[in-house]
């Protein structure tokens, strides 16, 4: 296996800006990075980003005709896998949008943003999508009444560090200790998910300044 990490180009990510981000934080590493749509790179890979925006009906008919998802489900049950945005929504079984089925690798349901009527703090109503910056707070802990523990990618990531996201749908993982981050706007949402070898976000890490690369810095050395 090289190291390398391979950035899954299926024709939906946002891979300029998530590649440029991966390969600042790879500098000195000798890891390399390759936005690759071919399958045989992603199954060499030591480690996998699986981006993703738009629909994800189209993201995943997407996936499926380039070829790419058979290596996807492959490197999420053998190596790192970090998702993004709409390639964290991908990960669950099914969103709302469109009725589309995802990839079944975390148990629960993609569900759109229902905020009429709700209102802000400042009076203000809630928009649709969610288009800006929003605090993330990760989940678990150490000591007495810790559940599970704080996932180690937040290794460095204060609590309640901010993030930039563009949604407007969200994750509701079935099982609460795949929550590894919450955010809230309207409703308290997962903003990060995570199993095993996998971690994903909703916010663009990407687009997120210093706490954002951090994250990315942090998957080039984890060992799940």
């Amino acid at each position: 296996m090289s190291r390398t990490v391979a950035i899954v180009d299926y024709g939906m990510g946002n891979l300029r800006s998530v590649s440029q981000a991966v390969q600042h934080v790879a500098a000195g590493t000798g890891m390399s990075v390759v936005v690759t749509s071919q399958p045989e790179q992603v199954r060499a890979a030591e480690r996998v980003v699986l981006p993703g925006q738009g629909a994800m009906r189209d993201c995943m008919h997407e996936l499926q005709r380039t070829g790419l998802r058979e290596a996807v489900l492959e490197a999420a049950a053998t190596k790192p896998l970090m998702g993004v945005c709409v390639g964290m929504q991908m990960l669950l079984d099914h969103s709302e949008e469109q009725d589309s089925p995802g990839l079944g690798l975390i148990p629960g349901r993609v569900r759109r943003f229902r905020l009429e009527g709700l209102r802000q703090g400042d009076g203000s109503r809630y928009k649709v999508p969610q288009m800006g910056w929003n605090q993330a707070w990760p989940t678990g802990g150490e000591g007495p009444g810790a559940t599970w523990p704080r996932h180690v990618m937040w290794a460095g990531v204060p609590d309640g560090a901010w993030f930039y996201f563009v949604h407007s749908y969200y994750a509701d993982p079935t099982q609460a200790e795949h929550t590894s981050a919450h955010t809230d706007y309207g409703v308290r949402l997962s903003c990060a998910v995570a199993r095993d070898n996998i971690f994903a976000t909703q916010f663009h890490p990407e687009k997120s300044s210093d706490h954002g690369l951090l994250l990315y810095r942090n998957f080039l050395h984890w060992n799940p």
